[in-house]
């Protein structure tokens, strides 16, 4: 690849507006030339802003760029995101992967298929922070258990609360969820079953997680409580004490500018393979499947 890489945003919302957007076009191996968006008015305000085209469809975005940016509902992505691979697009992939596992694996399937990079915005894994505690648990290891809370009130106003997918009765689980799901994950070893899963009146999520490791994990999980700032907070515990990780130190866009960097430089390598690659969404979508079903949902 010579030059910077095209990249095309699908979608206008405002997680497009206030990270994918302002991410590409600030990223010096990076060109923001298109954008698509299924409300006409909302690419044209978005295109406009950063000097891009404006796709008269998605087939017409896909023929002017290197790599495509998602910035919509996960069923939407699972049906966008296999053309595009099809077609030799590389991917920057919201989570959850799809609206649901098969979908998902198609998703992986395409993707493996083509060898084109594709990176999940898992933004917390970009954090200096995150990888330094990642890092320093390895390095001890004994880690028997573990517990976390991700609570916040994202659904209960501002931008993001208007999104119809999220405020459905999994909004929590499938917004939030991914992020802490694959910390649990990636701290105490790959998660291989859901004991428990509840949902209660209030939209507060309490799960029991089994991981390959041996260890367990609990999760208690609500975008609906008036709480500022969010508590994001990881305990582990095991023959070492306790390790924890709080609060989101670094914030969304300069997680952003790291996953880039990252994915800019899969592409010119040819490596496809990452963390938090395809395989980690389509994992991830498969634990989220099982929280689903444990829940009777």
């Amino acid at each position: 690849m010579s030059g910077a890489l095209r990249v095309g945003i699908v979608g206008a919302g405002p997680w497009a507006r206030r990270v994918h957007a302002p991410g590409v076009h600030a990223h010096p191996g990076m060109r923001l030339a298109a954008v698509w968006s299924r409300r006409p008015d909302t690419a044209k305000a978005l295109a406009y802003h950063y000097d891009a085209d404006v796709a008269d469809d998605y087939e017409a975005l896909l023929d002017a760029v290197d790599a495509v940016a998602f910035a919509v509902p996960p069923a939407v992505q699972g049906e966008l995101a296999v053309q595009a691979a099809r077609e030799g697009k590389h991917l920057v992939l919201e989570k959850p992967l799809a609206g649901d596992v098969p979908s998902a694996e198609a998703v992986a399937a395409a993707v493996r298929q083509s060898g084109v990079a594709a990176l999940l915005v898992l933004t917390r894994r970009f954090a200096p922070e995150v990888r330094d505690w990642l890092t320093g648990l390895g390095h001890l290891g004994g880690w028997t258990g573990g517990s976390a809370q991700w609570i916040a009130g994202g659904l209960l106003s501002g931008d993001y609360a208007a999104t119809p997918w999220r405020q459905e009765t999994t909004g929590a689980l499938l917004d939030a969820g991914p992020h802490a799901l694959d910390l649990l994950d990636a701290a105490l070893g790959r998660i291989t079953r859901v004991h428990h899963a509840r949902r209660d009146e209030s939209d507060m999520w309490q799960l029991v997680l089994e991981h390959a490791s041996g260890a367990s994990s609990t999760l208690t999980l609500s975008l609906r409580v008036p709480v500022q700032p969010a508590l994001v907070e990881f305990t582990l515990y095991g023959s070492n004490g306790k390790s924890q990780l709080t609060g989101r130190r670094t914030a969304a866009h300069e997680c952003y500018a790291q996953l880039l960097d990252e994915f800019l430089a899969m592409i010119r390598s040819g490596r496809t393979a990452h963390p938090c690659d395809v395989r980690r969404g389509l994992h991830l979508q498969r634990v989220l499947d099982g929280v689903q079903r444990a829940a009777e949902l």
